[in-house]
């Protein structure tokens, strides 16, 4: 079946749901990696793309509580934080130069209304017109829709007119109920998360998406949520970016172990290859580790983030990580794994083309 598999890729056909499922449980990883990698080449070439970014996260406190979570708190539990709009600015205002994109993600706050964050990306736009907003996960935008009591649309649109230009890929996890329930109960369902994404992408937002795995699901649960993207992306071409999610254990309520190296580099090429309508595949360095990522721009991944400056999210779970890295680090890695460094806006767009450099140093 793996031949016939390695036949239909190399033809440009898409593969069906049990023949992704099929390669996850097939043990040949480096010819997984060959084929992810002859995909992502004819759509990007041998170019690999960073960003300078930064993430801000408004507040942890959070009316959810996912299992998987340990960022999140209660209003008044010690660790609990919540930034003014003024705060964020000085934030803003200490970034290095050339700063590109700012990523803005956090808690679903009891108490804040929804003309705080409209106020955040107006004062964004308006003090750091040069740079991009990529905010909010689906989970957050639903959020907004209801204690504004606007509909969906209506909400986007707002976050839009505000200075909204693209929305995080967050919050997706794995979509199949079952595992949801187990994951995050609270949340909104896989369906919704889908909606909401959806309706972004007709208000002319463009999106990311993500999948947490490693966890409780199932190699079909993983196929399950890919086809279901894929099938969105048919319909919408709203997608930017597919990111995998590595799951953290540690400070959780879930516990567990960390998913292994292969299983991390199986599940880049085969979303890859399932996600065929997909510009991007991004190997999220803050997750998998610096090295890993420069190995998974050899198994289908074309993008590795960015600066990131000071991530909090995955670090509460157990990164081992920094929590950022410099444009140089960032080339470097690159060069080092045989590509193309690019320097990108959160578009897409190249910046700088920075060249390969083959150094054996």
């Amino acid at each position: 079946m793996i031949e016939t598999i390695e036949q239909k890729i190399i033809a440009g056909e898409r593969i069906t749901f049990e023949e992704a499922v099929a390669l996850f449980q097939d043990d040949d990883i480096h010819t997984l990696g060959k084929l992810a990698t002859s995909v992502a080449e004819k759509k990007n070439g041998n170019r690999a793309y960073f960003i300078q970014n930064r993430h801000i996260n408004p507040t942890n406190i959070c009316v959810n509580r996912c299992r998987f979570c340990a960022f999140s708190r209660s209003k008044g539990e010690k660790g609990a934080f919540e930034l003014s709009i003024d705060e964020i600015s000085r934030k803003m205002e200490l970034s290095p130069e050339g700063l590109r994109e700012v990523h803005i993600v956090g808690g679903l706050h009891p108490d804040r209304a929804f003309g705080y964050y409209l106020s955040l990306l107006r004062m964004i736009k308006k003090h750091f017109p040069h740079i991009h907003i990529k905010a909010f996960t689906a989970v957050e935008v639903d959020y907004f829709s209801r204690i504004s009591n606007l509909g969906l649309r209506d909400t986007l649109l707002s976050l839009k007119d505000s200075g909204l230009d693209a929305m995080t890929g967050g919050g997706a996890e794995i979509f199949a109920g079952n595992i949801r329930e187990r994951l995050c109960p609270e949340k909104i369902t896989g369906e919704r998360w889908l909606e909401v994404h959806k309706t972004a992408h007709l208000c002319g937002i463009k999106t990311n998406a993500t999948m947490l795995y490693g966890h409780f699901e199932s190699y079909g649960d993983r196929i399950d949520h890919l086809v279901r993207l894929r099938e969105l992306q048919d319909l919408t071409g709203g997608f930017q970016a597919f990111i995998p999610l590595s799951y953290h254990p540690k400070n959780t309520d879930m516990g567990g172990r960390y998913p292994s190296g292969i299983d991390d580099l199986k599940t880049i090429a085969i979303s890859r290859l399932v996600l065929d309508n997909f510009p991007h595949i991004k190997a999220y360095w803050v997750m998998l580790g610096e090295k890993l990522s420069q190995v998974a721009l050899l198994f289908g991944a074309d993008d590795i983030d960015g600066t990131v400056i000071e991530e909090k999210i995955t670090h509460a779970a157990g990164a081992m990580t920094g929590e950022g890295l410099t444009k140089e680090q960032m080339i470097n890695l690159i060069r080092k794994a045989g590509k193309i460094p690019v320097e990108r806006d959160a578009f897409y767009k190249a910046v700088t083309v920075y060249g390969c450099r083959n150094e054996n140093r």
